[in-house]
């Protein structure tokens, strides 16, 4: 029997440095602590704007993609076809809504994960918009957004 060339033994393979590999530690989304991250109030206040006119049918969801997670982007996917829906009962046409974005408060219960309610002042009324971020893969994702 000939040893072939590629054969590796089975204590190199079980030495104390040696540990399986997982696909997900290389191609997951990495979490990053709040050290590694951006000041998320200009993240906040973007995001925020870019919501209302989404809602307003005044901008495309497909534009806030690469800031929300999947079940964020599911979720206002359905509130911009309960609102197209509502416009065309109407008879009202989309249109670029006017407003001002207000204080923005945070708190970050945890490292790289912070919560926020951001106000947003219309001529008619003020609205809320509740946004928890998370550092992921070194940049800010929203993983909760709520227009109250």
């Amino acid at each position: 029997m000939t040893a072939r060339p590629n054969d590796v033994s089975s204590a190199a393979i079980q030495g104390t440095s040696a540990r399986r590999l997982d696909v997900e530690d290389y191609f997951s989304r990495q979490r990053a602590g709040r050290a590694d991250l951006p000041d998320p109030e200009p993240v906040l206040r973007n995001l925020t704007h870019c919501v209302i006119e989404v809602l307003a049918g005044a901008r495309d969801l497909e534009q806030l993609a690469r800031w929300v997670t999947d079940d964020v982007y599911r979720n206002l996917s359905k509130r911009v076809v309960l609102a197209a829906r509502a416009r065309r009962v109407k008879g009202q046409a989309p249109q670029r809504p006017a407003f001002t974005v207000g204080r923005v408060h945070t708190c970050e219960p945890a490292d790289g994960i912070v919560e926020a309610v951001v106000l947003v002042h219309q001529r008619a009324r003020s609205r809320a918009v509740a946004i928890r971020l998370e550092g992921l893969d070194q940049r800010w994702r929203a993983s909760a957004i709520s227009v109250l």
